[in-house]
């Protein structure tokens, strides 16, 4: 009798235990591709074009997510995580996602919008003072020494959140600013703090408002959110959308018990094929004493799909809601003028153009078939500097997350998004599911 009583207390325990196994490896319930309009045979082609780029050496591995109506119809991972060690690829690795941090940054700040702290037309300068001064670049004279004159506006919140306030980063741009950017190099300073006070000495590239430059804007809300809020940056990350999400591998540092699940980041060079890794960050299980808004986070493709599918969601996750859906509508929004999308901008695989603007932290797909897209209406999307990409499409209910860690700047880094958005999008044959 008592052993039979034992019985179910040892069901219950067997069950809980495979149940924290299974919410490990699935961010989202699972279910047949079939039932959310998929074609199970055409999502093949999914598996066979990733696993293409690392049969022809231009990857090391890759994970792939794609959820749709809020439910996990696909989740593999590819190849290695690390060549040398010929460790598989598994789908809780840990990545670097570099600019992919960009939309956790902008969800933080929407957070504060919503608690009344800023508004998107506040000049940078109320919140930062050390920013009341700043020149724009107005080109160089005779003896070809730069100047600069006073801005026609303050840059306001909103042109920081949509790359239109005249920063830059220094390192995509030849003007005598990215001069000066590489010079005092920010992003190398040792506190937030530190980074605001050498970034208020340079001059603007541009006229706030009349460009659109890719910059360290995001940085600069990373430490808005920790001037508004009262807490530092990566403790209100924590508090308020890692945990609440159960985004439990996300972090700018990768503890030491799980630096075996990191994956290698790689790179190629000109003298022939091949990739070639670069070394991890010598302090990446340590708390980084600048932590990057605009590239300093670590995750995996899970987490980021249970962030991503917060959003497609308008705000919530499993009755948890971090935004409003006014203000994740807000974000979404293309907030470029027409002047400034004419191809003329851009980085990386993104020009601003008809059918392409950006809007807070994400770039929107306004019309993806002026660009030649199958995406949905009003898709949004970011990458990050070694090649992870996602996409969220709120007119097909679909979220797509990638990881990869090839470095975009390395010579014949393919373009995966594009080449993962055409296999997803082939696959959906009943999309009125």
């Amino acid at each position: 009798m008592r052993t039979n009583r034992l019985i179910p207390i040892f069901l219950l325990i067997a069950l809980f235990i495979a149940g924290s196994l299974y919410a490990q490896v699935t961010p989202l319930p699972e279910t047949k591709a079939e039932f959310m309009g998929f074609s199970g045979e055409r999502l093949k082609r999914l598996d066979e074009g990733m696993q293409a780029t690392i049969d022809n050496k231009q990857l090391a591995g890759i994970v792939t997510m794609v959820a749709r109506h809020g439910r996990l119809v696909h989740q593999k991972a590819y190849g290695l995580q690390d060549i040398a060690g010929a460790k598989p690829m598994q789908k809780d690795t840990i990545f670097r996602i570099y600019s992919m941090t960009k939309p956790i940054t902008g969800v933080a700040m929407m957070i504060l919008f919503e608690e009344g702290k800023w508004k998107p037309s506040d000049p940078i300068a109320k919140y930062i003072p050390e920013f009341a001064d700043l020149k724009v670049y107005a080109g160089v004279d005779a003896e070809g020494k730069l100047k600069v004159e006073a801005p026609a506006h303050a840059p306001t919140l909103a042109e920081l959140m949509s790359h239109t306030a005249g920063f830059t980063y220094g390192v995509f741009g030849n003007t005598p600013v990215d001069k000066l950017y590489q010079k005092s190099n920010p992003l190398e300073a040792g506190s937030l703090r530190e980074f605001i006070e050498r970034l208020a000495k340079l001059p603007l590239v541009y006229q706030p408002g009349e460009g659109w430059i890719y910059s360290v804007s995001v940085d600069v809300q990373g430490y808005l959110v920790e001037k508004l809020s009262g807490k530092p940056f990566p403790e209100f990350l924590r508090e308020r959308i890692f945990v609440p999400l159960g985004m439990k591998d996300t972090a700018f540092l990768v503890p030491e018990d799980k630096l075996g699940r990191l994956a290698t980041v790689y790179t190629t060079d000109a003298k022939g094929p091949g990739l070639i890794p670069v070394p991890h960050d010598a302090n990446v299980s340590k708390a980084p004493g600048l932590p990057s808004g605009g590239g300093g986070l670590y995750s995996t493709a899970g987490d980021y799909l249970r962030f991503a599918q917060m959003l497609l969601n308008g705000g919530t996750l499993n009755g948890v809601r971090i935004l409003s859906p006014s203000t994740v509508q807000l974000m979404r929004s293309n907030r470029l003028p027409e002047r400034l999308m004419t191809g003329k901008f851009g980085i990386g695989f993104y020009t601003m153009q008809p059918g392409l603007g950006f809007g807070y932290d994400f770039a929107v797909f306004e019309d993806p078939n002026k660009i030649g897209s199958t995406a949905g209406k009003g898709t949004y999307l970011w990458d990050g500097a070694a090649g992870t990409w996602f996409w969220i499409d709120p007119a097909n209910d679909l979220v797509f997350v990638g990881m990869i860690q090839r470095m975009l700047t390395a010579s014949g880094a393919p373009s995966m998004e594009d080449f993962a958005r055409a296999l997803v999008y082939q696959a959906l044959v009943d999309p009125q599911k």
